[in-house]
């Protein structure tokens, strides 16, 4: 049976590289695993609820793409079976 999975993650950003002017992409590291369910829906509610809250929470944290951001702000993801450690679990590359 299929079990969906919310996680917290430490979210950042990553330089990507110096092509078009430089780029970045997001980056997050798992710091709890909060609950799972038998249902997408159930899970991707549950994840909505708790973003509601972190942004309320967060509100007075600086944004993740600030040149200040010195990490503190987090997200709720949802995966099919156990979470990753980290996302992206490769990293992405300019095309």
């Amino acid at each position: 049976m299929t079990t969906f999975t919310v996680a917290f993650y430490e979210i950042d950003r990553a330089y990507g590289g110096p092509e078009e002017g430089g780029w970045w992409f997001d980056t997050g590291t798992c710091v709890r695993i909060a609950r799972t369910f038998k249902t997408k829906e159930a899970a991707y509610a549950y994840a909505r609820r708790a973003n509601a809250l972190l942004r309320v929470i967060q509100r007075c944290e600086r944004d993740v793409s600030s040149v200040l951001y010195s990490g503190g702000r987090y997200a709720a993801e949802v995966y099919d079976g156990l979470p990753p450690a980290y996302y992206p679990e490769t990293r992405p590359y300019y095309s």
